[in-house]
Protein backbone atom coordinates (compact mmCIF):
# COMPACT_ATOMS: atom_id res chain seq x y z
CA UNK A 1 0.00 0.00 0.00
CA UNK A 2 1.38 3.48 -1.34
CA UNK A 3 1.80 6.00 1.50
CA UNK A 4 1.24 9.88 -0.40
CA UNK A 5 3.22 12.41 1.21
CA UNK A 6 1.67 15.50 1.26
CA UNK A 7 3.43 19.07 1.00
CA UNK A 8 3.60 21.56 3.47
CA UNK A 9 1.56 23.96 2.19
CA UNK A 10 3.31 27.41 1.39
CA UNK A 11 3.14 30.00 4.52
CA UNK A 12 0.40 32.75 4.12
CA UNK A 13 1.64 36.12 3.35
CA UNK A 14 0.17 37.61 6.84
CA UNK A 15 2.16 34.68 8.32
CA UNK A 16 5.40 35.70 6.69
CA UNK A 17 4.97 39.58 7.95
CA UNK A 18 4.49 38.09 10.80
CA UNK A 19 7.74 36.14 11.00
CA UNK A 20 9.56 39.53 9.60
CA UNK A 21 11.37 41.75 11.46
CA UNK A 22 9.77 45.71 12.24
CA UNK A 23 12.33 47.26 10.35
CA UNK A 24 12.06 45.31 7.16
CA UNK A 25 7.91 45.63 7.47
CA UNK A 26 9.10 49.75 7.58
CA UNK A 27 10.97 49.29 4.18
CA UNK A 28 8.37 47.14 2.36
CA UNK A 29 5.60 49.76 3.46
CA UNK A 30 8.45 52.52 2.32
CA UNK A 31 9.00 51.19 -0.58
CA UNK A 32 4.79 50.69 -1.83
CA UNK A 33 4.22 54.35 -0.59
CA UNK A 34 7.57 55.99 -1.56
CA UNK A 35 5.53 59.41 -2.86
CA UNK A 36 3.94 60.05 0.10
CA UNK A 37 6.74 59.90 2.19
CA UNK A 38 8.58 62.10 -0.20
CA UNK A 39 5.93 64.70 -0.10
CA UNK A 40 6.33 64.24 4.02
CA UNK A 41 10.03 64.73 3.83
CA UNK A 42 9.80 68.89 3.50
CA UNK A 43 7.29 69.27 6.39
CA UNK A 44 9.11 67.27 8.53
CA UNK A 45 12.66 68.95 7.96
CA UNK A 46 10.99 72.06 8.63
CA UNK A 47 9.40 70.91 12.24
CA UNK A 48 13.40 69.37 12.75
CA UNK A 49 15.37 72.46 11.52
CA UNK A 50 12.82 75.17 12.69
CA UNK A 51 11.25 73.67 15.91
CA UNK A 52 13.43 70.92 17.18
CA UNK A 53 17.11 72.29 16.59
CA UNK A 54 16.68 75.95 17.88
CA UNK A 55 15.77 74.02 21.28
CA UNK A 56 19.71 73.48 21.64
CA UNK A 57 19.97 77.06 22.50
CA UNK A 58 16.82 76.95 25.47
CA UNK A 59 19.80 76.17 27.60
CA UNK A 60 21.43 79.84 27.84
CA UNK A 61 17.99 80.48 29.87
CA UNK A 62 19.98 78.85 32.57
CA UNK A 63 23.23 80.79 31.49
CA UNK A 64 24.51 84.28 31.89
CA UNK A 65 25.17 84.10 28.27
CA UNK A 66 27.94 85.99 26.57
CA UNK A 67 28.73 86.04 22.82
CA UNK A 68 32.36 85.67 23.01
CA UNK A 69 32.20 82.83 25.47
CA UNK A 70 29.41 81.06 23.60
CA UNK A 71 26.94 78.57 24.72
CA UNK A 72 28.80 76.21 26.40
CA UNK A 73 31.69 78.58 27.55
CA UNK A 74 28.88 80.70 29.04
CA UNK A 75 28.13 80.52 33.19
CA UNK A 76 25.52 78.64 34.39
CA UNK A 77 23.39 80.78 36.44
CA UNK A 78 20.79 78.18 37.54
CA UNK A 79 16.91 80.05 37.64
CA UNK A 80 18.82 83.66 38.09
CA UNK A 81 16.43 85.28 34.80
CA UNK A 82 13.26 83.61 36.11
CA UNK A 83 13.50 85.22 39.56
CA UNK A 84 14.60 88.27 38.12
CA UNK A 85 11.45 88.19 36.25
CA UNK A 86 9.16 87.42 38.50
CA UNK A 87 10.27 89.81 40.67
CA UNK A 88 10.40 92.92 38.17
CA UNK A 89 8.38 95.66 38.75
CA UNK A 90 5.99 95.14 35.57
CA UNK A 91 5.83 91.08 36.10
CA UNK A 92 2.37 91.53 36.97
CA UNK A 93 0.93 94.22 34.32
CA UNK A 94 3.21 91.87 31.82
CA UNK A 95 0.85 88.92 32.17
CA UNK A 96 -2.45 89.90 32.98
CA UNK A 97 -1.75 91.88 29.68
CA UNK A 98 -1.31 88.98 27.76
CA UNK A 99 -4.49 86.98 29.08
CA UNK A 100 -6.81 89.38 28.83
CA UNK A 101 -5.94 90.06 25.07
CA UNK A 102 -5.42 86.28 24.47
CA UNK A 103 -8.54 85.34 26.62
CA UNK A 104 -10.50 87.62 24.97
CA UNK A 105 -9.42 86.94 21.44
CA UNK A 106 -10.76 83.47 22.24
CA UNK A 107 -14.37 84.68 23.98
CA UNK A 108 -14.75 86.47 20.83
CA UNK A 109 -13.11 85.12 17.77
CA UNK A 110 -13.14 81.61 18.56
CA UNK A 111 -17.34 80.98 17.94
CA UNK A 112 -17.63 83.62 15.44
CA UNK A 113 -16.23 81.38 12.69
CA UNK A 114 -18.28 78.27 13.79
CA UNK A 115 -21.28 80.42 13.34
CA UNK A 116 -20.18 81.69 9.94
CA UNK A 117 -19.40 78.38 8.81
CA UNK A 118 -22.78 77.25 10.15
CA UNK A 119 -24.89 80.45 8.67
CA UNK A 120 -22.99 79.51 5.06
CA UNK A 121 -24.15 75.62 5.79
CA UNK A 122 -27.70 76.67 5.86
CA UNK A 123 -28.05 79.29 3.29
CA UNK A 124 -29.54 77.50 0.12
CA UNK A 125 -28.11 80.65 -1.97
CA UNK A 126 -25.49 79.08 -3.60
CA UNK A 127 -24.53 82.30 -5.38
CA UNK A 128 -24.41 84.74 -1.83
CA UNK A 129 -22.77 81.78 0.02
CA UNK A 130 -19.59 82.03 -2.66
CA UNK A 131 -19.83 85.51 -2.47
CA UNK A 132 -19.98 85.84 1.02
CA UNK A 133 -16.62 82.96 1.43
CA UNK A 134 -15.24 85.00 -0.88
CA UNK A 135 -15.38 88.22 0.74
CA UNK A 136 -14.88 86.91 4.12
CA UNK A 137 -11.99 84.85 2.88
CA UNK A 138 -10.08 88.10 1.22
CA UNK A 139 -9.01 90.06 4.55
CA UNK A 140 -6.84 87.00 5.82
CA UNK A 141 -4.33 87.77 2.85
CA UNK A 142 -3.56 91.33 4.03
CA UNK A 143 -0.07 91.67 5.90
CA UNK A 144 -0.10 92.63 9.44
CA UNK A 145 1.70 95.89 8.38
CA UNK A 146 -1.14 96.81 5.59
CA UNK A 147 -3.79 96.32 8.60
CA UNK A 148 -2.56 98.06 11.25
CA UNK A 149 -1.88 101.13 8.53
CA UNK A 150 -5.78 101.05 7.33
CA UNK A 151 -6.26 101.22 11.16
CA UNK A 152 -4.39 104.05 11.60
CA UNK A 153 -5.85 105.80 8.37
CA UNK A 154 -9.30 105.33 9.54
CA UNK A 155 -8.74 106.04 13.36
CA UNK A 156 -7.00 109.46 12.39
CA UNK A 157 -8.24 112.41 14.18
CA UNK A 158 -7.21 114.93 11.92
CA UNK A 159 -7.47 113.22 8.29
CA UNK A 160 -9.09 109.45 8.90
CA UNK A 161 -12.55 108.41 8.68
CA UNK A 162 -13.12 109.55 12.29
CA UNK A 163 -11.48 112.82 11.82
CA UNK A 164 -13.63 113.98 8.79
CA UNK A 165 -17.47 112.43 10.87
CA UNK A 166 -16.09 114.17 13.81
CA UNK A 167 -15.87 117.54 12.31
CA UNK A 168 -19.00 116.75 9.96
CA UNK A 169 -21.16 116.32 13.01
CA UNK A 170 -20.16 119.89 14.17
CA UNK A 171 -16.79 118.30 16.34
CA UNK A 172 -14.61 121.58 17.22
CA UNK A 173 -10.47 121.11 16.89
CA UNK A 174 -9.07 117.72 16.83
CA UNK A 175 -10.99 114.77 17.28
CA UNK A 176 -9.95 112.66 20.31
CA UNK A 177 -7.26 110.35 19.39
CA UNK A 178 -8.42 106.38 19.77
CA UNK A 179 -5.28 104.91 19.09
CA UNK A 180 -3.33 106.86 22.02
CA UNK A 181 -5.95 105.12 24.72
CA UNK A 182 -5.23 102.55 26.62
CA UNK A 183 -8.45 101.44 27.65
CA UNK A 184 -9.18 100.75 23.63
CA UNK A 185 -6.40 98.89 22.67
CA UNK A 186 -7.39 95.21 23.64
CA UNK A 187 -10.92 96.12 21.79
CA UNK A 188 -8.98 97.40 18.60
CA UNK A 189 -6.63 94.76 18.29
CA UNK A 190 -8.97 91.66 19.03
CA UNK A 191 -12.18 93.11 16.73
CA UNK A 192 -9.43 93.80 13.80
CA UNK A 193 -7.54 90.38 14.04
CA UNK A 194 -11.87 88.81 14.23
CA UNK A 195 -12.44 91.03 11.07
CA UNK A 196 -8.99 89.60 8.96
CA UNK A 197 -8.97 85.96 10.17
CA UNK A 198 -12.92 85.04 10.74
CA UNK A 199 -13.56 83.99 6.89
CA UNK A 200 -9.93 81.87 6.74
CA UNK A 201 -11.05 79.90 9.92
CA UNK A 202 -14.42 78.75 9.11
CA UNK A 203 -12.30 76.66 6.28
CA UNK A 204 -12.19 73.61 8.63
CA UNK A 205 -15.56 74.36 9.73
CA UNK A 206 -17.32 74.37 6.40
CA UNK A 207 -15.17 71.33 5.11
CA UNK A 208 -16.21 69.53 8.64
CA UNK A 209 -20.23 70.46 7.63
CA UNK A 210 -19.84 68.94 4.21
CA UNK A 211 -19.26 65.54 5.32
CA UNK A 212 -22.91 66.06 7.77
CA UNK A 213 -24.76 62.79 5.80
CA UNK A 214 -27.89 63.68 4.53
CA UNK A 215 -30.02 61.60 5.70
CA UNK A 216 -29.84 62.42 8.97
CA UNK A 217 -31.76 65.25 7.80
CA UNK A 218 -34.25 63.75 5.92
CA UNK A 219 -34.93 61.71 9.31
CA UNK A 220 -34.90 64.70 11.37
CA UNK A 221 -37.38 66.57 8.82
CA UNK A 222 -39.88 63.93 9.14
CA UNK A 223 -39.56 63.54 12.79
CA UNK A 224 -40.82 67.48 12.12
CA UNK A 225 -37.26 69.04 13.21
CA UNK A 226 -37.29 72.69 12.25
CA UNK A 227 -34.22 74.16 10.55
CA UNK A 228 -32.72 75.78 13.37
CA UNK A 229 -33.84 72.47 15.47
CA UNK A 230 -31.32 70.33 12.49
CA UNK A 231 -28.76 72.89 13.47
CA UNK A 232 -28.53 72.13 16.67
CA UNK A 233 -29.02 68.50 16.91
CA UNK A 234 -27.58 67.46 13.63
CA UNK A 235 -25.12 69.97 12.03
CA UNK A 236 -23.44 71.33 15.80
CA UNK A 237 -23.05 67.85 17.15
CA UNK A 238 -21.10 66.40 13.86
CA UNK A 239 -18.34 69.35 14.18
CA UNK A 240 -18.42 68.71 17.86
CA UNK A 241 -15.22 66.76 17.96
CA UNK A 242 -13.34 69.08 15.28
CA UNK A 243 -14.09 72.26 17.98
CA UNK A 244 -13.06 70.50 20.46
CA UNK A 245 -9.51 70.12 18.35
CA UNK A 246 -9.20 73.52 17.61
CA UNK A 247 -10.24 74.92 20.96
CA UNK A 248 -7.19 72.77 22.71
CA UNK A 249 -5.13 74.19 20.04
CA UNK A 250 -6.29 77.50 20.73
CA UNK A 251 -5.68 77.40 24.16
CA UNK A 252 -2.47 75.63 23.57
CA UNK A 253 -0.86 79.27 22.13
CA UNK A 254 -3.20 81.30 25.24
CA UNK A 255 0.62 82.90 26.09
CA UNK A 256 0.94 83.95 22.81
CA UNK A 257 0.22 87.37 21.39
CA UNK A 258 1.61 87.77 17.93
CA UNK A 259 4.56 90.82 18.62
CA UNK A 260 4.16 92.18 14.85
CA UNK A 261 0.71 93.39 15.10
CA UNK A 262 1.00 94.62 18.90
CA UNK A 263 4.39 96.35 18.53
CA UNK A 264 2.88 97.99 15.00
CA UNK A 265 0.08 99.13 17.48
CA UNK A 266 1.77 100.02 20.55
CA UNK A 267 2.86 103.96 21.93
CA UNK A 268 3.61 105.73 24.68
CA UNK A 269 0.02 106.39 25.49
CA UNK A 270 -1.07 102.74 25.13
CA UNK A 271 1.43 101.00 27.00
CA UNK A 272 -0.24 100.41 30.47
CA UNK A 273 -2.30 97.68 28.12
CA UNK A 274 -0.08 96.48 24.72
CA UNK A 275 2.84 95.63 26.61
CA UNK A 276 2.64 91.37 26.65
CA UNK A 277 5.15 89.22 26.66
CA UNK A 278 6.11 88.91 23.31
CA UNK A 279 6.78 92.65 22.73
CA UNK A 280 8.82 92.55 26.02
CA UNK A 281 11.21 89.51 25.09
CA UNK A 282 11.30 91.40 21.62
CA UNK A 283 12.92 94.78 23.51
CA UNK A 284 14.53 93.02 25.66
CA UNK A 285 16.36 90.31 23.74
CA UNK A 286 16.83 92.05 20.44
CA UNK A 287 16.76 96.36 21.84
CA UNK A 288 18.55 95.36 24.76
CA UNK A 289 20.53 92.18 24.47
CA UNK A 290 19.74 90.51 26.93
CA UNK A 291 19.71 87.27 25.81
CA UNK A 292 19.37 84.87 28.81
CA UNK A 293 16.70 86.96 30.50
CA UNK A 294 14.35 87.03 27.19
CA UNK A 295 14.91 82.86 26.75
CA UNK A 296 14.00 82.51 30.45
CA UNK A 297 11.08 84.64 29.88
CA UNK A 298 10.22 82.67 26.59
CA UNK A 299 10.42 79.16 28.28
CA UNK A 300 8.23 80.33 30.89
CA UNK A 301 5.64 81.26 28.37
CA UNK A 302 5.99 77.80 26.33
CA UNK A 303 5.62 75.94 29.76
CA UNK A 304 2.31 77.50 30.43
CA UNK A 305 1.21 76.91 27.12
CA UNK A 306 1.97 73.53 26.92
CA UNK A 307 0.37 73.29 30.41
CA UNK A 308 -2.79 75.19 29.31
CA UNK A 309 -2.92 72.26 26.70
CA UNK A 310 -2.88 69.36 28.52
CA UNK A 311 -5.15 70.75 31.18
CA UNK A 312 -7.69 71.85 28.76
CA UNK A 313 -7.49 68.59 26.98
CA UNK A 314 -7.90 66.73 30.18
CA UNK A 315 -11.00 68.16 30.90
CA UNK A 316 -12.62 68.03 27.05
CA UNK A 317 -11.59 64.09 27.90
CA UNK A 318 -13.52 64.56 31.17
CA UNK A 319 -16.45 65.99 29.73
CA UNK A 320 -16.73 63.67 26.44
CA UNK A 321 -15.45 60.39 28.30
CA UNK A 322 -12.62 60.56 26.15
CA UNK A 323 -14.07 60.94 23.22
CA UNK A 324 -13.37 63.96 21.58
CA UNK A 325 -9.91 64.56 23.49
CA UNK A 326 -6.65 65.14 20.93
CA UNK A 327 -4.75 62.44 23.01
Amino acid sequence: MKTTQTTPAAPSALALEKNQSGFHKFLVRFRKNWQLHLLCLLPVAYILLFRYVPMYGLQIAFKDFKPRAGIWGSEWVGFKHFITFFEAYNFGQIISNTLIISIYSVLVGFPIPVILALMLHVSERKVLKKVTQNVAYMPHFISVVVLVGIINQILNPVCGVVGTFYHMFGGIGVAPDIRASAGTFPHLFVWSGVWQQMGWNTIIYVAALSGVSHELHEAAELDGASRWKRVLNVDLPAIMPTVSIMLIMRFGTIMTVGYEKVYLMQNDLNLSTSEVISTYVYKTGLTKMQMSYASAIDLFNSVINTTMLLLVNAIVNKLTNGEQGMF
